[in-house]
C-alpha cells in the first residue's frame, strides 16, 4: 500500500486532485452511496430546479459498468497521462495558469453541455487537455496501440476514433477536441502567430491563491521558454513556427 501512496503523491497536485475525484465520484454512485440520477448534467434540473452541483458532478462521474468500464479506465488513464505532462512541462512551476485553463474549458464544456444535453463532461474536458498537450507537442512522435506511431498532432483524432470503437460517443470526444482548439487557439496561436490581443488573462486571485513556483510573472500570452528559444532562432520576429514543436520538459 506504501508504493500506491507514494505514487498517488507523486501526481502533481492538480491533477492528483482530478485524479482523485474521478475515481471517487463513480465509485459513490456504483456503491448506491447516492444516487446516480442526482450526478448527471440534466439541463432543467440544474436550471429551474436550481441543482447547481450538477456541472460538476458530471465532470468526475461515469456510470461504470460491464460495458463501460473499459472505456472509463481508458479515459481516466489519458487523464492521468496527459495532465501530468501538461501541469508538470509547459505549466510547470505555474499551477494558477494551469488550473485556469482547465476552468476555461470546464466552462466551455459546461455551456455547451447544456445547449446540447450532455449529461456527462468527463470525456470532454479529458480530451481538451489531451488535446493542448498534442498541440504543444505536434512534431513529437507518439507510439499507440499495436506499434502504431504518428505525429502527437494526430493523437486526438486517433483517440476520437479508438473511443468510438471501444464504446464511446463521438460527440463527447469532438466537443473536447473543439474546446481544447479554441483554448489553444487564444492563448497561443491568436496572439503569437496572428499577432492578436490576448482575450485569455489569469485572475489575480488565483496567483494569490497557487502562486509561481519561479521568478517573475506567468499569464496568458507568454509562450513556454522553449517557444520563446525558437522564436528567437527565427529572427525574433514575434511568429513561431508551429512545425517544430517542442518536448515537455524543456526548459
Amino acid at each position: 500500500m506504501s508504493d500506491i501512496g507514494d505514487w498517488f503523491r507523486s501526481i502533481p497536485a492538480i491533477t492528483r486532485y482530478w485524479f482523485a475525484a474521478t475515481v471517487a465520484v463513480p465509485l459513490v454512485g456504483k456503491l448506491g452511496l447516492i444516487s446516480p440520477a442526482y450526478l448527471f448534467l440534466w439541463p432543467e434540473a440544474f436550471i429551474y430546479r436550481f441543482q447547481i452541483w450538477r456541472p460538476i458532478t458530471a465532470t468526475f462521474y461515469f456510470p461504470v459498468g460491464p460495458g463501460t468500464g473499459f472505456l472509463y479506465l481508458v479515459n481516466l488513464y489519458f487523464l492521468y497521462q496527459y495532465s501530468t505532462r501538461l501541469e508538470t512541462g509547459a505549466f510547470d512551476g505555474r499551477p494558477a495558469d494551469y488550473l485556469f485553463m482547465l476552468l476555461f474549458n470546464w466552462i466551455c464544456i459546461v455551456i455547451t453541455g447544456l445547449a446540447m444535453d450532455m449529461q456527462l463532461l468527463m470525456i470532454p474536458l479529458i480530451m481538451s487537455v489531451l488535446y493542448v498537450w498534442a498541440q504543444l507537442n505536434r512534431d513529437m512522435i507518439v507510439s499507440f496501440w499495436f506499434g502504431t506511431r504518428f505525429k502527437a498532432c494526430y493523437l486526438p483524432w486517433v483517440i476520437l476514433g479508438f473511443n468510438y470503437i471501444i464504446g464511446g460517443s463521438v460527440i463527447n470526444e469532438l466537443i473536447g477536441n473543439l474546446v481544447g482548439h479554441l483554448y489553444f487557439f487564444l492563448m497561443f496561436r491568436y496572439p503569437m502567430d496572428l499577432g492578436g490581443r490576448n482575450f485569455l488573462s489569469t485572475p489575480q486571485f488565483l496567483y494569490r491563491w497557487l502562486p509561481s513556483r519561479r521568478g517573475g510573472v506567468s499569464g496568458f500570452g507568454v509562450p513556454p521558454a522553449s517557444m520563446r528559444r525558437a522564436a528567437d532562432q527565427n529572427g525574433g520576429g514575434g511568429r513561431h513556427n508551429w512545425g517544430q514543436g517542442f518536448r515537455l520538459g524543456d526548459q
